[in-house]
Parts: C-alpha cells; structure tokens; sequence
C-alpha cells in the first residue's frame, strides 16, 4: 500500500483553512490543477470525498476533518524532526552514546558532564556500563559513539583509539594495618587481597606487577565495582589495588593510600569511528580530553 505524502496532507490543511482551492494554490506556490489533483488522490485513497463545495465555499467534510486534524500532527512531528536534526548537525543538541567502566563513570565522567551541562545544554549522554571490548565491540557495530577503555587495544579498523589518561595504581589499606611508606608485591601479597575480577585489563596489570616480583596471590574476593572494593576495605576486610585519579576525594579515616614500589600505572583511551564526527560527538571528546593526564 502507498503511503501519502505529506505534500498532499499539507494540500488538503491549506485548502481546509483557507476555505478555497485558488487561495491555496497562491499560498503553497502550486498551479490550480496541482491542487485539484493532490485532492482528488486523497480522496481515492480514502474512498470518500473530504472537502465539500457549497456556494463558492470550500469546507472538509466529517471524514476530511478527521483527516485534516491528523495531518496538522504529522506535519508538525515533521517539522520537529527536521528541527532536531538541524540542532544536532550544528551541534545545538542531540545524543551522544558513550559506554565506559563502573570506575571511569563514576570518578572520571561527573566533572565531565558537569562542564558539558554548562557549555552544551542541549547535548543528551547516553551512558552504558561496559567493560572495554564491550565498548569496542559495540563502536564497531555503531551502537555508541564514544568509549573509554583500558590500553594498550589492538587496533580496530574503522575505529580510532588515543591516549587520554595515565593514572597511578595505588594500595588501598584497611587504617588498623601497620603498613610501610610504598607498597611492595612481597609485602602486600600476603595480606589478604581484595582484587578486580580477573576479566578487567586492571587486574592483568596488577597479575603481572605481581609475577614479576614471584608473587602469585589468592584474593579472599575479585570484584569490578571499586565503590564495593573500597567499601570492604574500610571495614577491615582486605587490601585492594586500585587507580588513584586525580581531583577525586579519596578521604575516608579508615582507609590508608600509599603508592606502590615499583610504581604501577593504569592507562586509559578514548575510542571513537574514524572519520568524520558529529559536532555532538566531538563536543564530547573534548570536554573528555579536557581531563586528560600524561
């Protein structure tokens, strides 16, 4: 079944308000005729005539004012879409879909889009919680248009990958503990361990600090949530190694920070299409690269 053009629900609005088959030729810049025949499709499609012609007066009939009504909603969703369409290619507003760890949503993204918020209102993040090869699987798929993820990456073709910031891991260490000033693999190994689940490139990296002293320890627990880590770790339950980012607030009197020895350091990238970016989405990467760290 043929769908109806909007050209023509806009004909019979036009010739519905103005009351006159003339006037609205005038007003939609069309000939005479053109209107007649925009008309006469209607109203075969329908099988029932819209318009009645009484006394040189045009009005819609019962079943064309039904029509009519429907047509000033479509024609408006129409305008509204090319609107937003318009706003997103200038950059105005739109949606940028983003996906990133639990760690990076939560102390990286906030300071983010807060500076988002003020610059660019109109710009709406959708977040999902992703590991890394989630976020570059579903980049390649064009399903999110932006991603933080763990380095080093292979490359991807189709997808761009830059460096954006090297943190410091660091010891996390229940206040009770007698603790030294830097942390070492021996030292920190035989104590009980709350580590990251064993799927995260953070715990590939603290597994290899580890190795390369000859230390190979169990965690009582592995988890990918650091809120939850940190949380037994003020409750005495363990030691945890976990990135420091810089300008988050880590004070809490029962947990104890010291750097590690030797330093341990998490990197991280932004991962986008290659190509050409919508303003949106390069509006996004460069509030994120605004924080970014060598």
């Amino acid at each position: 079944m043929r769908e109806i053009s909007l050209d023509r629900l806009r004909t019979l609005m036009v010739v519905a308000d103005l009351g006159s088959f003339a006037e609205a030729a005038r007003v939609l810049h069309l000939a005479p005729p053109t209107v007649s025949l925009h008309i006469a499709d209607l109203e075969g499609r329908v099988g029932a005539p819209l318009l009645s012609r009484r006394r040189g007066q045009v009005r819609a009939s019962a079943i064309g004012e039904t029509l009519v009504a429907y047509a000033r909603q479509l024609l408006a969703n129409a305008e509204q879409a090319l609107e937003d369409v318009r706003r997103q290619v200038e950059g105005l507003g739109g949606r940028v879909r983003l996906g990133a760890s639990t760690a990076a949503i939560a102390n990286l993204l906030p300071q983010a889009l807060e500076r988002l918020a003020d610059e660019h209102p109109g710009i709406d993040v959708q977040i999902a919680v992703l590991t890394s090869q989630e976020t570059l699987t579903r980049l390649a798929e064009e399903s999110l248009d932006v991603g933080i993820v763990a380095l080093p990456q292979a490359p991807i073709r189709g997808l761009s990958i830059e460096r954006w910031r090297r943190d410091p891991v660091v010891a996390l260490i229940p206040a009770g503990w007698t603790c030294p000033a830097r942390v070492t693999p021996q030292w920190i190994a035989a104590k009980p361990l709350i580590l990251n689940d064993a799927t995260t490139r953070l715990s590939r990296l603290t597994t290899e600090w580890f190795s390369a002293a000859g230390q190979h320890p169990t965690p009582r627990i592995q988890l990918n949530y650091s809120d939850a880590i940190r949380s037994l770790v003020a409750a005495g339950y363990g030691a945890a190694l976990l990135p420091q980012e810089a300008g988050r607030s880590t004070a809490d009197a029962r947990i104890v920070t010291r750097p590690l020895r030797p330093a341990l350091w998490r990197q991280l990238g932004l991962a986008y299409r290659a190509g050409t970016v919508d303003r949106p989405t390069q509006y996004v990467l460069d509030v994120l690269r605004s924080l970014q760290l060598s």
